[in-house]
């Protein structure tokens, strides 16, 4: 399971800051994930429970948000917003586009609970 491995690996990231911070509880999590990162949000929020089990981020809710996908037109300079399966420049028509977002997960905040809380 891909998304369990990534939940694994956003839990030692998570586990580290929470240390860094004294944190007693991580409360929330927001994921920033775009249509082109390969990662599918729906099998992320069903493997979380199961790699957060016993940990400082048992009870945290992890939130998921998209991230949109961006282009950037080689031939004109301008950027867009654009569908995942649409990458041609909406200004001038051009397929020399570079993808500049909505391939990236991106851990976007952490919500702790600290003595100072």
């Amino acid at each position: 399971m891909h998304e369990y491995a990534i939940c694994m690996a956003l839990l030692e990231q998570v586990e580290r800051i929470a240390r860094e911070h004294n944190a007693q509880k991580v409360e929330r999590i927001i994921l920033k994930v775009g249509p082109l990162s390969g990662v599918e949000g729906e099998l992320l929020q069903h493997s979380w429970p199961l790699a957060a089990a016993d940990t400082i981020a048992a009870e945290a809710r992890l939130t998921i948000e998209p991230a949109p996908v961006v282009i950037k037109c080689s031939r004109c300079e301008s950027e867009a917003e654009t569908a995942p399966n649409r990458l041609l420049c909406p200004s001038c028509g051009s397929f020399q586009t570079r993808l500049i977002g909505g391939d990236e997960m991106l851990l976007e905040s952490i919500e702790l609970l600290t003595n100072d809380s």
